[in-house]
């Protein structure tokens, strides 16, 4: 969430936002009304309350002395049940109050370019593209025996996926690869739970938003989760961090679920977009006035993780209407795709000031304040996408499929993937 003394001292900028968006800007004067409503009604029940303290005090005064009472017990009396009224309003309102303030958006950085997803603006490219090859990744993946889509297909249905003998080494490689990168750069390694509950999940995000994309799971209060980012959020959910500690760098490894909603009849081949998927994610927790530092420094991590693959890919800053509803600014990686002549989404890197931090209530201690953290994360590499890129950037003339340098030693020093001839067994 974010501040509410910004929503009732500059509602304006909370407006503009909103509007920057394509969002509906009415939410703001709906959230100040029930606000006014809420704070007054408070006001009543802490008057209240100080009175009943004040009469109580009064009783025991006149007891101590013998005097009577009688002209203090009718206000004893009518005082708790005026109190008990007006605390069962005063909690209507306030949960009408959240549901809204939680539903408004983080404010988008000045930085950030105005539009919709056609404004989004490329920063820079890296490598250079490979020309354009007949096959994609899903036809070279099921020729080379690496894939089954078919029979997943049959048993779990669409968008699963059977990995199959060398993409199955090559899978852990990226993770174990990616995993030794970040830990070298001082990062705390996390494998978090792959449900959460209600509560945990809506600390990272707005469940209204992102309901529709994520599984729950039937009679019980947990959902899969749809990335390690909520997870590692929740990890420090409801605490206050030692201040020295901070920043606070995870680098996350879990499976991921997505429902994939409103993808109908985009990238339905091979695993490019799939309901479930590995990713190593970047998470930090730190200081508000090192945010933009810690942003730059897993953003920088990401980049050189793409080079050591070796791929072609460029960086690219999302515009106002396409940012996510949690960040402030994102920035996405896109993979060069030759069989599609073009860039692709490989993952993105977004911070989320004190947003998340606001909603899970993890703060730090600042002097002789205490302060709200601020969150950063980054989709480091999601290794099936991922491997859908190196397998069509590193297609060979004879068939076979070049790893990359780096992932070498995780594949028992094998350079090259071929389609594997299975040897019978005797009998």
């Amino acid at each position: 969430m974010i501040d509410i003394k910004l929503i009732r001292e500059n509602p304006m900028a909370v407006r503009e936002s909103l509007k920057k968006r394509f969002m509906d800007e009415k939410k703001v004067d709906s959230l100040l009304q029930l606000d006014k409503a809420w704070r007054e009604l408070k006001k009543d029940v802490d008057e209240l309350r100080a009175k009943r303290n004040e009469l109580s005090q009064l009783i025991n005064s006149a007891k101590k002395r013998g005097a009577d009472i009688k002209e203090f017990l009718k206000d004893a009396k009518d005082i708790p049940v005026k109190i008990s009224e007006k605390e069962a309003k005063l909690k209507t309102l306030d949960e009408r109050r959240l549901e809204i303030w939680k539903n408004i958006p983080n404010m988008i950085d000045k930085s950030v370019p105005l539009g919709d997803a056609t404004k989004n603006k490329v920063l820079k490219k890296y490598g250079k593209p490979r020309s354009k090859i007949k096959e994609g990744h899903a036809e070279i993946m099921e020729t080379m025996d690496l894939i089954d889509t078919k029979k997943a297909a049959e048993v779990a249905g669409s968008r699963f996926y059977y990995l199959r003998n060398d993409l199955v080494k090559l899978n852990y490689a990226i993770i174990n690869f990616a995993l030794d990168f970040l830990s070298k750069k001082g990062f705390q390694l996390i494998q978090p739970p792959y449900m959460l509950k209600k509560t945990a999940l809506e600390g990272a995000i707005t469940l209204d938003v992102f309901e529709d994309a994520i599984y729950k799971i039937e009679g019980e209060d947990l959902y899969l989760i749809g990335t390690a980012e909520h997870a590692i959020n929740a990890f420090k959910s409801n605490e206050e961090i030692k201040g020295k500690e901070l920043p606070l760098r995870f680098a996350g490894i879990s499976a991921c679920f997505r429902k994939e909603a409103g993808a109908h009849g985009k990238d339905t081949k091979g695993i490019f977009r799939v309901h479930q998927f590995e990713k190593i994610e970047q998470f930090v927790f730190c200081r508000p006035e090192n945010s933009w530092r810690e942003f730059e420094i897993i953003l920088e991590n990401a980049i050189e993780l793409y080079k050591k693959l070796g791929i072609s890919f460029r960086s690219v800053v999302l515009a106002s209407g396409d940012t996510g509803t949690v960040s402030t600014k994102t920035i996405d990686l896109e993979g060069w795709f030759p069989s599609q002549g073009k860039y692709r989404e490989l993952g993105s890197c977004s911070n989320c000031l004190d947003y998340q931090a606001r909603r899970s209530n993890i703060r730090y201690q600042d002097g002789a304040e205490t302060r709200f953290v601020h969150t950063i994360n980054n989709t480091a590499i999601a290794t099936e996408r991922m491997m859908t890129c190196i397998v069509e950037n590193n297609l060979q003339k004879d068939g076979s499929i070049k790893i990359p340098a780096a992932l070498q030693k995780y594949m028992g020093g094998k350079k090259k993937i071929r389609l594997e001839k299975l040897k019978k067994s005797k009998k």
